[in-house]
């Protein structure tokens, strides 16, 4: 993988932190995805008009990719709602990589070398000690072990949706407002659904952090679409997960949720991972 790629992507990993961050720390979450998808939504809108329309073989790919993401929104929600961020979001994206790297390698046909097998295994091993450092969890935890679980598979799913469909839209930027804007649209409407009249009056909290997340979320995506077209499917997804390590010094420095040795190991571990995938 050539190194612009892998520098976007690890850029991109930074950015997801950052406003997966900004989601967790929000008073009302739910809010809070309510107005990230406001932001990608509206600028998907606002974008929509200078770009060209990605080929019309992908648009059942894009409608899928739109309500998986939608799916991903909730799910991190409740993942957040019943467990620590410096462990539910590493758990929630390193569930991720493995499964991305099977199906790539076994039914999208992407062929690993030897060293990208091994850094991706690497990484994903480090990702879940990560999510595991403070222990095995035990029965109180296992719902919101199920969440984060769950919403891994989900970023599973519309990963490779993704990875396969933008190598044939002709246009990342198009296929990316587009996703972005059909995901907006399903996470208004959930919301909706769930606060109804209250809605309107909650998106007065925190407008700022949420409008702030929407717009970086839709940046860090739109760079790992770039970068799907130019590497492999299972290299790029596992590359930025490495968010995880962005997100458990977050939780350790900001959120004062421990970062002890395993920890430390683990994140090492993760480096040396990339290291060999970057080879």
């Amino acid at each position: 993988m050539s190194t612009t790629v892998v520098a976007v992507v690890l850029g991109s990993a930074v950015l997801h932190a950052f406003w997966n961050a900004l989601a967790h720390t929000a008073r009302d979450r739910l809010t809070a995805i309510a107005l990230i998808a406001v932001a990608s939504g509206g600028a998907s809108v606002l974008l929509l008009p200078f770009l060209r329309p990605p080929a019309h073989a992908v648009w059942p790919w894009i409608l899928a990719s739109g309500l998986l993401q939608g799916l991903y929104n909730f799910g991190l929600v409740l993942a957040y709602r019943l467990g620590d961020f410096g462990r539910m979001y590493p758990l929630a994206r390193g569930t991720s990589p493995l499964v991305v790297a099977l199906v790539a390698t076994f039914v999208v046909g992407q062929p690993m070398s030897v060293p990208e097998a091994a850094g991706i295994g690497v990484v994903s091993a480090g990702l879940l000690a990560l999510a595991f450092s403070d222990g095995i969890p035990t029965r109180a935890d296992l719902p919101a072990v199920c969440a984060a679980v769950g919403t891994g598979l989900v970023i599973a799913s519309y990963t490779v949706v993704d990875g396969v469909a933008v190598r044939r839209s002709g246009s990342v930027l198009g296929y990316s407002c587009w996703t972005f804007l059909l995901s907006a649209i399903f996470v208004l409407i959930g919301v909706t659904a769930i606060r109804r009249s209250r809605l309107l009056p909650s998106l007065r909290e925190d407008t700022a952090r949420g409008l702030t997340g929407g717009l970086v979320a839709m940046t860090a995506y739109t760079l790992v679409l770039w970068a799907q077209t130019r590497g492999g499917l299972a290299e790029v997804a596992t590359l930025r997960e490495t968010s995880i390590l962005i997100g458990a010094g977050i939780g350790a420095l900001v959120l004062k949720e421990g970062f002890g040795r395993i920890r430390m190991a683990a994140s090492a571990g993760v480096v040396l991972g990339i290291v060999l995938i970057a080879r």
